[in-house]
Order: structure tokens, then sequence, then C-alpha cells
């Protein structure tokens, strides 16, 4: 399965059980094992189960196979291994511990959204990916307030 057609599939399938902050990284120049690291928080072990388990029916469903799946049983990190793409889900306490963003987050892939539904999700929309190697663009940085300076 092609690599954009692969995260799309993972990106909506998080979206549909409502995972918060999903971030996708390019890791095509830091390892061969695989070329994408997705990582997303869920609010309770409940959740982050339910997040895993829409994962890989998503892509079982597209025609891709899942490798493995960890840590199911507790439920605080959960990782799912699509070949290709690996699925992080954590709960934000760990996620802010382990900071996988710092680790996997040299290239982020831009995943443009759909406008997002009233209830705080989106979809990825067919085809509209930004090129691979692109990086995301810096925030834009508060203008400066130069007539308080003047006084």
């Amino acid at each position: 399965m092609d690599i954009r057609k692969l995260q799309r599939v993972i990106v909506d399938a998080l979206e549909d059980v409502k995972a918060q902050d999903i971030k996708v990284f390019n890791t095509t120049h830091l390892t061969s094992l695989f070329d994408r690291v997705i990582v997303a928080s869920g609010t309770s072990n409940r959740q982050t189960k339910a997040l895993a388990s829409s994962v890989r029916e998503g892509v079982k469903e597209a025609g891709g196979e899942i490798v493995s799946t960890e840590g199911e049983d507790i439920g605080e990190w959960v990782l799912v291994d699509c070949g290709d793409a690996i699925v992080h889900i954590l709960q934000p306490a760990l996620r802010q511990y382990y900071n996988l963003e710092e680790i996997w987050g040299d290239k982020p892939v831009r995943v443009k959204l759909s406008t997002p539904s009233p209830f705080g999700g989106a979809r990825a929309s067919e085809g509209d990916d930004e090129e691979d190697d692109e990086e995301e663009a810096p925030a834009a940085k508060p203008a400066r307030k130069t007539a308080a300076r003047r006084k």
C-alpha cells in the first residue's frame, strides 16, 4: 500500500475515535525499518484501546497489514505496527514524559484536514497531503509592539 494512503487511513481511523493532537513524522532519513511515525493521544485506557482497534480495522479494510500490536492489555501506551508506519497512542502524561516528537519529529508531514466537525475531529482529505519531504512551516511570530518602546 502506498505510504500516503496508509497514513491517510491511519489518521482517519484515529479521528473516527476522537484522538487528540495527531502528529505524523517522516522517518525515512532516520531508519529503514519504517517510513512514518504517527503519534496521537487518548484521554483514557479505554480510548487508547479503542483508537488502536480503529487503526487495525481501518488498515485491514484498506488492504494493509498489521504486523503487531503492543500495550493493549494496560492501555496507557499502545503501539500499532502497520509495517511502513508505526502508530503510538499514548495518554497525555506519558506522551509529555517520553516526548516522542523530540526523537522522531525531525521532519513533520503536513496532513491537510477537512473542515473540523462540531465534535472537534476532522478527516484527512483524499489527495490533500503535502509533499513528503516538506517540513512543517514554522509558526508565525507575533508582531512586536514598537509603539511602547518609543515612549
